[in-house]
């Protein structure tokens, strides 16, 4: 009776695939221009099949996927990875970008406590000299 799938709404389908935490989020992507199917703008309703290449945009994240399943409900996280195969340079831009934040990071260092009453009026006398 269960049938695989052959088509599906892009929408779904990166809910499904865990891109997005809702489908409302996900059509909200699409509409704004972040994620592209075989190069081309679409619309949320667009059918994807097996085969299709996605370009997704999550600042400050992309990723060039290759549609290998199509699930129509949402799985486990290591299940859904099994529903796509990115791209080798984009998982290399990907791990840069992180390895980037990750260095930025580390150079700001984290302050050693929270500051007391004192140091607050400090910085908030400080916010309103520069403004």
């Amino acid at each position: 009776m269960n049938e695989p799938l052959t088509k599906m709404r892009l929408d779904k389908w990166l809910w499904a695939a865990r891109f997005f935490k809702t489908r409302s989020l996900a059509t909200e992507a699409i509409k704004g221009g972040k994620v592209h199917v075989d190069g081309k703008r679409v619309k949320p309703s667009k059918e994807i099949s097996i085969g299709s290449r996605l370009e997704i945009t999550k600042e400050p994240y992309s990723w060039e996927i290759m549609v290998l399943a199509l699930n129509n409900q949402r799985r486990p996280a290591s299940e859904a990875v099994l529903l796509y195969e990115e791209t080798p340079e984009s998982h290399d831009r990907r791990q840069q970008e992180v390895a980037r934040r990750r260095a930025e990071k580390e150079a700001l260092g984290q302050p050693l406590r929270r500051p007391d009453k004192k140091q607050r009026r400090q910085i908030h006398r400080f916010k309103r000299a520069v403004d």
